[in-house]
């Protein structure tokens, strides 16, 4: 958490943004649009009077700089749910996210979300508010609630900003196991639809929208199983890796080629399917740049109990070798 500071603008700095100004100065630990939300919030001022993220910078110009304010912690982390560790590092910690879990608080889910486990586990991390006091510890990043699987977080502002940098810059190497309605007739797709907000329907997202970015997602075949009677379509397992990371974008692009996850009522038929209670996705694997020695690492999830127990039932067995295997498959 940065602390007070004033800083004189001089006439090399005449006619910068303002953001541009204060965050070539708190750099590395603080992102551009880490200072924006601060301005945003009042936390920064120009000879006393707060302005906009855009204003120019004059010579002579005194920018003050406050601190945010003690974030809110938590009273009590008797009720925090527990969290599966997969790797710590100075810099950030891994972790297996399981189904259900909210990564951070939100209207509708106030706790027993991920920040909460955090905070419980590795309370120092109460010191990585954001700017603007926001208590979002470290998430660079972000799970669907009933996706299970591995996510990073940022245990240091250098991190934080190098990590997020990451994901924008499309450095972070992700792969997903789904179970998909229906058998997927070729062994390899590329879906190339921009997904954007549905136009209606405000809690979805879509490939027809009015405002669609771009998204793609290499979909390989893992296995086939062909269903029992004939009103079962059979399901596939299939492995994804998202080039971008757009809101709900695997779900969104498995839907719109006729095979939604198994248990996606927003995308899907909906319902309870073959023992899921959820959409049957895992973010399996984790592939990101050491923020400090530039080093490329990889971290693996567990598969869940769900997927475990609906692959061996039909005959596959996965282990540590296979589950390998799908990671680094081409």
């Amino acid at each position: 958490m940065i602390g007070s500071a004033t800083i004189t603008a001089d006439a090399a700095h005449a006619g910068m943004r303002l953001d541009v100004f204060v965050s070539a100065h708190l750099s590395p630990e603080y992102s551009r649009s880490q200072v924006a939300r601060m301005i945003k919030a009042g936390l920064v001022t120009v000879n006393g009077a707060p302005v906009k993220a855009s204003s120019g910078v004059s010579a002579g110009d005194r920018i003050e700089i406050a601190p945010p304010s003690a974030p809110m912690t938590p009273q009590s982390t008797g009720d925090a749910p527990s969290i599966d560790v997969i790797a710590e590092d100075p810099e950030f910690i891994v972790v297996n996210k399981a189904a259900g879990m909210t990564v951070h608080p939100a209207p509708g889910h106030p706790d027993a979300t991920l920040v909460d486990a955090l905070l419980a586990r590795f309370p120092e991390l109460a010191r990585m508010a954001e700017p603007d006091g926001v208590l979002r510890p470290g998430i660079v990043h972000r799970l669907d609630k009933e996706t299970s699987g591995v996510m990073v977080v940022a245990r240091t502002p250098f991190a934080r900003t190098a990590l997020a940098k990451q994901f924008k810059d499309r450095v972070v190497e992700k792969i997903y196991l789904a179970i998909v309605r229906g058998i997927v007739a070729r062994d390899r797709i590329t879906i190339e639809r921009p997904i954007g907000r549905h136009p209606t329907e405000r809690k979805r997202m879509s490939t027809v929208s009015h405002t669609p970015r771009d998204a793609i997602s290499h979909v390989t075949v893992i296995a086939r199983f062909p269903g029992t009677s004939r009103d079962d379509r059979g399901a596939t397992l299939v492995r994804i890796r998202p080039e971008t990371g757009r809101t709900h974008q695997i779900r969104v692009h498995l839907a719109s080629i006729g095979h939604p996850c198994l248990g996606d009522h927003l995308y899907g038929r909906g319902g309870e399917a073959d023992g899921f209670k959820r959409h049957a996705l895992h973010a399996l694997a984790l592939s990101i740049v050491h923020p400090r020695s530039g080093e490329r690492l990889k971290f693996a999830a567990p598969l869940p109990e769900d997927f475990t127990g609906f692959l061996s039932a039909r005959g596959l067995r996965v282990n540590d070798e296979n589950a390998g295997e799908w990671i680094e498959m081409k």
